[in-house]
């Protein structure tokens, strides 16, 4: 199998349903019930690039391998719930120290997923009316609708604490406008959309690395031990 040209890594606590996401948009479905162990990946063909989406499982007992799946990363789509306002603070407390293994010019978006349970109906209305982008199709959930927790300025907010932990200039990043996305895996609402802004933005980062060739590190599982030589008087 070819090697992937990019990476996309995709964290969040169990409960945001990102790997829903991710099933919906490369399978076009939403599952009843998903749980991902230790990690999942799907190859996306995009253009003429292969990138790699990976789903790291969200359950505390997995969660030091979310570092070693952000290792060269070109994207991160950091998930929350947009009704429990926990699984924002989780984000930063939990799985923002795990992209420190990313390449140095990935990218973040922020992800409000489970719209379709807010009190407004946005997402139901848009998807019915055909205005939401990257509909995948669905139908109103009827389950009860509870008010929004956690609001889009607050989805800004965690995206500059970002650019400030990574110690990015905003000026040399895409904006927060661009980059905070609210979904619903459930109808699709917004999910394609996600998904494929990611992708335009991920390829001139594979161009860039393509031109500055392979990256100088050193492979430490070919290093051998030198022998060791008895010492002695006259050595």
């Amino acid at each position: 199998m070819r090697k992937p040209d990019g990476k996309i890594v995709l964290l969040g606590d169990m409960n945001v349903g990102k790997t829903s996401l991710l099933q919906r948009y490369m399978e076009r479905r939403f599952p009843d019930t998903v749980s991902t162990v230790g990690g999942a990946f799907y190859l996306k063909q995009w253009r003429s690039y292969n990138i790699s989406i990976w789903d790291t499982a969200g359950r505390e007992q997995f969660h030091g391998l979310g570092s070693m799946y952000c290792r060269g990363a070109a994207a991160v789509i950091l998930t929350y719930d947009v009704n429990h306002p926990q699984s924002l603070v989780e984000l930063e407390d939990r799985f923002l120290g795990l992209t420190d293994t990313a390449n140095t010019d990935c990218l973040f978006a922020i992800v409000g997923n489970k719209v379709d349970l807010l009190e407004d109906g946005t997402a139901d209305s848009q998807e019915k009316e055909g205005l939401g982008p990257g509909v995948a199709g669905g139908g109103s959930s009827g389950s009860p609708k509870v008010p929004k927790q956690v609001q889009p300025e607050d989805a800004v907010a965690f995206y500059k604490k970002i650019l400030k932990y990574k110690m990015l200039d905003e000026k040399d990043v895409p904006a927060a406008e661009q980059m905070c996305f609210e979904t619903s895996a459930k109808t699709g609402y917004n999910v394609d959309l996600l998904f494929e802004t990611l992708f335009d933005m991920v390829v001139p980062v594979i161009l860039r690395q393509r031109a500055q060739g392979p990256p100088q590190t050193v492979d430490i599982t070919s290093y051998k031990t030198p022998r060791r030589t008895r010492s002695g008087c006259c050595a």
